[in-house]
């Protein structure tokens, strides 16, 4: 049952890699196309800048969510404790 998990949670962790990487690269070339409406100026500007905001931006924001939820499934199903103080973290700051 642990491989079986463990197999589910590697296909959750690429599905989660590649997608963040995709659409982080997607929210980078926004500023492309704003930049673009700066430089052409006008209504043409104006209908750029509203189509990324109304049309693109909000689909980025939905896929990553989806995606974060695919991260943290494949945490969930590995057993992983990303943001928990471990033996030597504790240990480390009772030198200090």
């Amino acid at each position: 049952m642990k491989e079986k998990m463990k197999k589910v949670a590697g296909v959750c962790k690429l599905i989660f890699g590649y997608g963040i990487m995709i659409v982080l690269f997607a929210g980078g070339l926004t500023s492309f196309g704003y930049l673009a409406a700066l430089l052409i100026g006008g209504e043409t500007a104006t209908n750029i800048c509203t189509w990324i905001y109304k049309s693109l931006i909000p689909v980025i924001v939905y896929v990553s969510t989806i995606l974060i939820l695919f991260g943290l499934l494949s945490m969930y199903l590995a057993g992983e404790k990303a943001l928990t103080p471990t033996e030597t973290m504790s240990s480390a700051k009772s030198e200090k």
